[in-house]
Parts: structure tokens; sequence; C-alpha cells
């Protein structure tokens, strides 16, 4: 595991918690992305995937998200935007 990868998950983290989204990493039979739970927003990540295909889940998640008005780190909106291109 890259330390720039960690330090991604770790950014994310933080948006998550800027935005007021819950943000859990846990171990089971389920890829990862966001649902809503009780007026509750969340992105769960499964621990036991691969840190790159975590990284895009969540980059997936935050692209459908208008952050347009928010501040983001610009090394994670740069990561956010390439995942979003690959993707179309």
């Amino acid at each position: 595991m890259s330390d720039k990868s960690e330090k991604l998950i770790i950014l994310f983290e933080e948006l998550a918690d800027k935005l007021n989204i819950k943000f859990l990493h846990d171990k089971g039979d389920f890829t990862g992305g966001a649902c809503l739970v009780r007026d509750e927003n969340f992105i769960v990540v499964n621990k036991r995937k691969p840190i790159e295909q975590r990284l895009k889940i969540l980059a997936q998640e935050f692209s459908k998200i208008d952050l347009s008005d928010i501040y983001v780190v610009p090394a994670l909106r740069e990561f956010i935007e390439k995942v979003q291109s690959q993707s179309k």
C-alpha cells in the first residue's frame, strides 16, 4: 500500500466528515458504496478489497456529489475527476 493511497483514503475520510457523511471501513461480502439509513448518509468501504478498488469506489461516490462550493484538496479533486472521466 503506497503512502499516496493511504493519504487519499484519509482525505476522503476528511471530506466525508466535512459533508456530514459517515465513513465506514468494514469486512464482509460486499463491494461498497453509498447508502442512506434513517436520514443519515453513509459510505461503506470493504477493508478486504485492494486499496485501489476502495479508492475508485470512493471517487465514484464523491463524483455524484456537487463539490463545487466545497474546498477539496487539489490532489483529491484531481483523483475524483480522473476516476470520473475513466468511467464515462
